[in-house]
């Protein structure tokens, strides 16, 4: 009588120790999603339940504006990091209305965040993209912006006009001033 020949995978197989190299495989692929997951998860709430940060920033002082005239400012954005460089400076249109009283539009269209440009000889906002314009007073004037351009919150402190930085606004609205 002849030996069948066994088959390696059959012969001598443990279902033990099949259970215990299973087990200890899943263990890793958990443990190998966890890595992964957390971060993500975190990345995914942390806009979620971490304040905006908002700084007043100098933009000049109110000597250097005249009544009725729009001018391009530029400032730190209040979302940058040390090592932004010249990447965390932004612009604001600033307009100074009265001898107190000033108004800041964003530089971004509200159709798709185009940079607009002020127009001194029309007294409008021009979007060269799509053929956004605003009136002065940041209204849309015409075609396809669904909405004003955003105003940030501006103050007159010691003599200085001074921004409310935010994070671009990416959606076209801008928190106000607490």
């Amino acid at each position: 009588m002849t030996d069948k020949p066994t088959s390696p995978t059959t012969e001598g197989s443990d279902p033990g120790r099949r259970r215990v190299l299973a087990g200890i495989s899943v263990a890793l692929g958990g443990f190998a999603a966890l890595l992964v997951g957390v971060p993500v998860l975190g990345a995914v709430l942390k806009p979620m339940v971490q304040k905006e940060p908002r700084v007043w920033r100098k933009v000049g002082a109110v000597n250097d504006f005249k009544i009725g005239q729009t001018v391009a400012v530029s400032y730190e954005n209040g979302g940058t990091k040390p090592w932004a460089g010249v990447t965390g400076r932004t612009s604001a249109y600033l307009r100074r209305d009265t001898s107190t009283a000033f108004t800041a539009f964003s530089v971004n269209c509200s159709h798709l965040g185009c940079p607009v440009r002020w127009e001194q000889s029309a007294d409008l906002f021009m979007c060269p993209c799509h053929g956004g314009v605003y009136y002065s007073n940041g209204d849309v004037a015409a075609g396809p912006p669904p909405r004003p351009l955003a105003e940030y919150p501006v103050r007159v402190n010691n003599g200085d006009v001074e921004i409310l930085t935010t994070p671009l606004p990416i959606d076209g609205r801008v928190p106000k001033a607490s």
